[in-house]
């Protein structure tokens, strides 16, 4: 039966397809009333009017956790350990620069670098990383989420302000969206215990946008939040898109139970993929002023991110020559360069190299001999 609600559905759509910028009440609507099909053919159109052509684009990078020791208490996380745990670990700087080079060996030009909020280093010690990596090596840091900060500010009794300066002289090139899960306090303070809470994560990411930093934006959702919950998440990244113009892309992913106490506690199951192209493609339509959207294949596997390319995604994120967070949670994806590709290709696009600032990178020299067209860079 059609309800007056369902009716109002097509014209939110196509509105928002043509870039009118929508409400949470509209947004509220898509959730409930929109079917996936008419939710991936205007997110689709809504993606190609921001981003024109036919380039779908990745990056290679490495997401390196220097530490698995954590001050926090998140009930979703099967990563983090405690300080007098026997398996907590900091990684040495033979270790880090192991790590780098076998990823510049395979093409990769950006270190994802987080961490837990370990307790006592200092935040000399991280500047002290970030030289070594950056002088030694020169590769792009994308490193340190805003629970990071927050934790460093916290534990040397400096401003953001000063924290972010520092490590950005250090050699900190951007900062990633990691620990956002939902910003509403609610859903914080119950699954994410000890962590940054709603108003300070935005205002990390704002210092640093003000600083001339760029930051991506995240959201983990699938766990205890409402549909409500995930919209503002949704509002407070546009918001403060709208006030910076700081984030160069969204990225979201559901949560992953396996060996976590918040799916212990609470008997919680991965949400499907249908809840992940939905909550996806009604952030591309809502998310209006953030260019690119990642799509999840590590927590979806490659075919999904291959479908969500027509679910608002521009973007297929990384290979992740590694990651140790969601796949400690039970994902277990893994893709390798050639692999990526060929799913890009097979749904009608071209696939492209990138650095962080979406910037296209020359094909290398395997891929270009095999006869695939050569747009020009933008």
């Amino acid at each position: 039966m059609t309800t007056t609600a369902s009716r109002e559905v097509p014209g939110i759509l196509d509105r928002a397809a043509n870039g009118t910028r929508i409400s949470e009440q509209e947004a509220l609507l898509l959730f409930t009333d929109a079917q996936l099909p008419e939710l991936s053919v205007a997110a689709h159109r809504a993606s190609r009017r921001l981003n024109p052509g036919n380039i779908v684009s990745y990056i290679i990078d490495r997401n390196v956790n220097y530490t698995n020791a954590c001050l926090a208490d998140c009930s979703f996380c099967a990563f983090y350990r405690k300080l007098g745990d026997k398996d907590v670990y900091v990684l040495s700087k033979d270790e880090l620069g192991e790590k780098v080079r076998e990823t510049q060996a395979l093409g990769g030009n950006q270190l994802l670098l987080q961490g837990g909020m370990h307790p006592k280093l200092k935040l000399e010690w991280y500047e002290d990383m970030l030289e070594f990596l950056v002088g030694e090596f020169g590769i792009h840091v994308h490193g340190f989420s805003a629970p990071e900060i927050h934790a460093f500010s916290r534990i040397n009794k400096l401003s953001y302000e000063e924290v972010l300066t520092r490590l950005r002289a250090a050699g900190l090139k951007s900062l990633p969206g990691g620990g956002a899960e939902i910003l509403v306090d609610r859903v914080r303070k119950e699954i994410a215990r000890g962590k940054v809470l709603s108003d300070d994560w935005i205002q990390v990411h704002r210092v640093w946008h003000q600083l001339g930093g760029r930051s991506t934006a995240t959201m983990m959702f699938g766990h205890i939040e409402t549909l409500e919950e995930r919209i503002e998440t949704f509002r407070r990244f546009r918001e403060l898109q709208d006030e910076t113009g700081g984030f160069t892309a969204f990225i979201d992913w559901t949560y992953q139970p396996d060996n976590t106490k918040l799916a212990q506690e609470r008997d919680l199951r991965e949400v499907g993929s249908w809840d992940y192209l939905r909550t996806t493609a009604i952030a591309r339509l809502y998310i209006d002023n953030i260019q690119h959207i990642q799509s999840s294949w590590v927590t979806q596997g490659g075919r999904i991110g291959q479908v969500s390319l027509f679910y608002g995604c521009d973007d297929m994120g990384s290979i992740m020559i590694e990651e140790n967070v969601v796949r400690a949670a039970g994902a277990n994806f893994r893709l390798d360069e050639e692999n990526l590709r060929a799913l890009v290709r097979e749904a009608g696009f071209i696939p492209r190299r990138r650095n962080f600032f979406y910037e296209l990178l020359p094909e290398p020299e395997e891929f270009s001999a095999a006869g695939a067209p050569e747009p020009a860079l933008t």
